[in-house]
């Protein structure tokens, strides 16, 4: 089920009528219903990999159970590796296999050795890497002794399927979101209004901002032979946007959703696009997964408490890591690799966004921009041939794009709502507030605002119901 979709506008309401009509102290039926909320709309995509949901959920929870039960530190290391085996073996066999198994037919019938592996047929379940991860990261925090081990099923299940961030994050740390669920919730006006503001301004992000940005965007790169490198390098320029409309939006709806219902989940995005530096770009984008691999692989590798050239390495790991992580192909992992890399220069140089102000950290915030959105042509790239065509086009071709009338005019409507959107961070960025009218005027002032909003969604957003880009990873 979409959020931007008529089923979940009807779902929604009915989910927090629901919860709301249960009194608030019987917080096992309110978690009953929320999971059967969950589950159901998840199986709205396709009800068969609801039982890969189950199983991840069903393994981990027994892994934590065992950690606690058992006393020596052999047994409680055999819990923790079979619940990492499992888990990463369901992620690969569904994510990855194909892709393993046709570059070793590749290499090996190269060398003249003709093999053919066996493929998995199978639909890439939506979500998987996310609740994977979230799953996974409860049973290492057991293990090491940071967070209390769930023993009640149906609260642990409804931890990992929580409907709000179940496909495309947050990815929630169990600290956080698990004790939430033992907390009784009542409707407030003011949590509901908190929560309809950042739904309304994540639909901005994905209708008005993201989808408009794909119509452009994606006519070029899934048509590259028949552009040159001036339209090339617009669409390079505006997939940054639509991604991080398109998974920032789903963020802010996400969170809304829950704040409706009384949940707080993590920030995932602080406004990317103005780091000085590309580690201040991971700082600001998509932090729950970015704080993931490094609370879960860069720190367990050493972090930064070896030496120069071993820090590198388990920087460069982590984010090759975090390339694959995005999906089964090499523009993924040269997107990694690449952020790597500069990660790491920018360590030997000891580049860091606090030491810059003034003229010094606008260049820097440019060639910060640059640099990123130079990565993003790998990203969006289907193949690396595509990748390369598109760098070198617009090196060795620039020329004015052929736009036709009606493109022009969705690129003029992409614009304007990057107007919006920037003219909103700047304020956020820079702590400017407007001043607002006090008392009745102040409400009849963000009512009239809210009304005026929701009408340009539907007036210049994309209604057709796109598919999340981050619902393939």
């Amino acid at each position: 089920m979409l959020f931007n979709s008529i089923a979940f506008l009807l779902f929604f309401p009915a989910v927090c009528l629901l919860y709301f009509s249960i009194p608030a102290h019987w917080l096992r039926a309110r978690n009953l219903l929320l999971l059967a909320a969950s589950y159901y709309f998840y199986m709205n995509w396709q009800p068969a990999y609801a039982l890969l949901l189950l199983t991840s959920t069903v393994l981990t929870y027994l892994a934590a159970i065992g950690i606690q039960a058992f006393r020596t530190q052999r047994l409680k290391q055999l819990c923790l590796v079979s619940s990492l085996v499992l888990n990463l073996t369901i992620l690969f066999l569904f994510k990855y296999y194909n892709f393993l198994a046709s570059n070793i037919e590749y290499v090996l019938q190269s060398t003249g050795l003709a093999i053919d592996l066996p493929e998995f047929t199978f639909l890439l379940p939506v979500g998987i890497s996310f609740y994977t991860f979230q799953a996974l990261g409860y049973s290492i925090d057991v293990y090491r002794g940071t967070t209390k081990v769930e023993c009640d099923f149906p609260t642990y299940a409804l931890f990992v399927s929580f409907f709000p961030q179940l496909v495309a994050g947050p990815i929630e740390r169990s600290n956080n979101l698990l004790p939430q669920f033992r907390e009784q919730h009542r409707f407030s006006s003011d949590t509901f209004m908190a929560g309809f503001r950042l739904m309304l301004w994540g639909y901005f992000m994905k209708l008005a901002v993201a989808d408009r940005c794909a119509l452009y965007v994606d006519s070029v790169f899934n048509n590259i032979e028949m552009h040159n490198g001036g339209a090339y390098l617009l669409a390079s320029f505006l997939f940054p946007f639509q991604i991080y409309g398109d998974f920032a939006g789903y963020s802010l709806i996400a969170i809304g959703v829950a704040r409706v219902l009384g949940f707080r989940l993590m920030e995932n995005f602080h406004r990317p696009y103005f780091a000085v530096t590309v580690g201040e770009f991971w700082h600001r984008w998509h932090i729950s997964l970015s704080t993931w691999f490094k609370d879960y692989v860069y720190i367990p590798l050493g972090g930064n408490r070896v030496g120069r050239l071993r820090c590198y390495f388990n920087l460069l790991v982590t984010f090759v890591v975090s390339g694959i992580w995005h999906g089964a192909n090499w523009t993924f992992l040269c997107w990694g690799t690449l952020h790597g890399v500069l990660l790491c220069i920018e360590k030997a140089l000891g580049i860091r966004s606090q030491d810059y102000s003034g003229i010094r950290r606008f260049l820097h915030w440019t060639v910060t921009f640059v640099l990123v959105c130079f990565a993003w042509i790998f990203f969006r790239a289907n193949n690396l041939n595509d990748a390369i065509t598109v760098i070198m086009g617009i090196l060795t071709r620039p020329a004015v794009p052929e736009i036709s009338f009606a493109m022009f005019t969705e690129i003029t409507f992409s614009l304007l709502a990057l107007l919006i959107l920037f003219s909103k961070e700047i304020l956020d960025e820079f702590g400017i507030k407007p001043v607002m009218v006090n008392g009745q005027g102040s409400y009849i002032l963000h009512l009239t605002s809210y009304i005026i909003f929701a009408a340009y969604i539907l007036l210049f957003g994309v209604l057709g119901g796109d598919q999340f880009i981050y619902f393939q990873f």
